[in-house]
């Protein structure tokens, strides 16, 4: 049983990052759509761009089945939702903290 423990403190981990991730690209989007930061800001659009690829192939799927809302972008949410509904199985399963 701890094997499963370590197993699903890796998986926690590892949707904590993406988490973190999905949060970090929406700022960015943010900060460029209000022209806070000019989108000519080569680091911040190095950060949002490599963000981006690494999210892409996970969001494409949702994107596809989620109706078209326009200019707003929820993918990303469903993202969150969802990789926090897989934690909380994989704790339950784990048998919990």
């Amino acid at each position: 049983m701890q094997g499963l423990a370590v197993l699903v403190d890796i998986l926690v981990m590892l949707t904590n990052v993406l988490v973190m991730l999905i949060i970090i690209q929406f700022v960015i989007g943010l900060l460029f759509a209000f022209n806070v930061v000019s989108p000519s800001n080569e680091f911040l659009r190095q950060v949002y761009e490599s963000i981006n690829r690494l999210l892409e192939p996970v969001l494409r799927p949702i994107r596809n089945i989620m109706p078209n809302t326009g200019a707003i972008d929820f993918s990303p949410l469903v993202l969150i939702l969802g990789l926090q509904i897989l934690t909380r199985v994989l704790i339950g399963v784990s048998g919990g903290y």
